[in-house]
């Protein structure tokens, strides 16, 4: 062979195997077994520290139930408080609180003015008409005239006076006279009195003798 086919033969060869170790191998060929690919491994991240948990509250320990409540005192009862009447607690006058006088008013008609002063050192009520009896003679005199009320009462006050009018009866043969008379107060109530005595010489007792209700002055007493 001559040496220029034989240099054409070695570049050949010298071609051909540098394109066998260049190419891919039978395996990673068409047809060949592919070779797994190597997957690097996941990048694991530190996980974030979790947060601390909280510790749980101590139980608040139940407040111990008392077998029973304490009974709770009664208040005391507040007393009812006194009327707004100024006349609130003031009682009638009875003749052991006021002293008694009869003095002729009128000779003519044996008329009396009848005086009580109260005497007692704190104030009474004068309620109605006095009531006037004529020595031992039975029955009194008849009331003339409508009393004031309770509310409308006389208010006595210490040393103060109040007046009534009685009035003389008709002279008949039935008439008596006397030298006095009796009274006793209208309480209206059953207080006992001791009857206050008063001189009256001359009066003519019979069944018109009438007495006016207690009044606060004398003119008013005798005018009725």
């Amino acid at each position: 062979m001559s040496s220029v086919r034989r240099a054409a033969f070695v570049l050949v060869a010298v071609s051909a195997l540098a394109l066998t170790a260049c190419g891919p191998s039978e395996d990673g060929a068409a047809g060949g077994p592919d070779v797994p690919a190597t997957t690097p491994p996941a990048s694991t991240s530190p996980s974030a520290p979790g947060k601390p948990s909280t510790p749980a509250k101590p139980s608040t320990p139940a407040k111990p139930t008392s077998s029973a409540k304490p009974s709770t005192p009664a208040k005391p009862s507040t007393p009812a408080s006194p009327s707004t009447d100024p006349d609130y607690g003031v009682f009638p006058c009875s003749t052991y609180d006021v002293t008694f006088t009869a003095s002729l008013a009128e000779s003519t008609t044996s008329s009396y003015l009848l005086k009580i002063t109260n005497k007692s050192g704190k104030p009474c009520r004068v309620l109605g008409h006095p009531i006037v009896t004529f020595g031992d003679l039975d029955g009194q005199a008849t009331q003339r005239g409508t009393a004031p009320g309770i509310e409308e009462a006389i208010r006595l006050e210490a040393g103060e006076s109040a007046y009534a009018g009685l009035m003389g009866g008709l002279k008949d043969a039935k008439s008596k006279t006397v030298s006095s008379i009796a009274m006793t107060m209208d309480t209206e109530s059953d207080l006992e009195q001791v009857p206050l005595k008063a001189s009256t010489p001359g009066l003519n007792v019979s069944a018109t003798n009438s007495v006016t209700a207690w009044m606060d002055n004398a003119e008013d007493a005798l005018s009725l």
